[in-house]
């Protein structure tokens, strides 16, 4: 199924790949502008310190569209997604972001940047109440480097088991 050659050193280059799927949307990425990657990240530590107007201009000034991982949607303007995000965000306490890892990404074939990132989210709400979540956001970048596309997926962070339930 698989053809692999060996060049002189422990690596293996591909030389060809037979895959059991066809991707539908593109198979040809390639590592990203790294600038790209600081975008997104500022955005997150805009969102923290409830200040994403100052990461204004970091999105794309008309057809913007964020799909959250509740099945939620905000479509339009810069302007009108910054409002609707900085009303959302008011009424959430506070955000600290802990980000994993993140990956700039170039579609070779489609010709557009992507940037994905992991996070948990931990939130904090006005009574002292703590929450958390693991996020992945997958975010595209227009060819001027403005954010105008992100899916949000979502999982709860693991229950680990208690001690008790541990003894068995």
């Amino acid at each position: 199924m698989e053809s692999m050659k060996s060049t002189g050193s422990d690596s293996m280059q591909q030389d060809t790949l037979s895959y059991p799927y066809t991707a539908d949307y593109s198979s040809k990425f390639e590592m990203g502008n790294p600038k790209n990657a600081l975008t997104i990240l500022q955005l997150y530590k805009d969102w923290d310190n409830n200040t994403l107007n100052n990461s204004k201009s970091s999105f794309a000034e008309m057809n913007d569209t964020l799909v959250f991982y509740d099945g939620t949607m905000l479509a339009g303007s810069r302007d009108s997604i910054v409002a609707v995000s900085d009303r959302m965000r008011a009424g959430m306490g506070t955000v600290q972001s802990v980000v994993h890892a993140w990956l700039p990404l170039r579609s070779v074939d489609r010709n557009e940047d992507w940037v994905i990132v992991w996070v948990k989210e931990l939130r904090t709400d006005a009574k002292g109440k703590k929450d958390s979540t693991e996020l992945q956001e997958t975010w595209r970048l227009d060819k001027d480097g403005k954010a105008n596309l992100l899916y949000q997926y979502a999982q709860q962070p693991v229950k680990m088991p208690s001690s008790a339930t541990q003894k068995k």
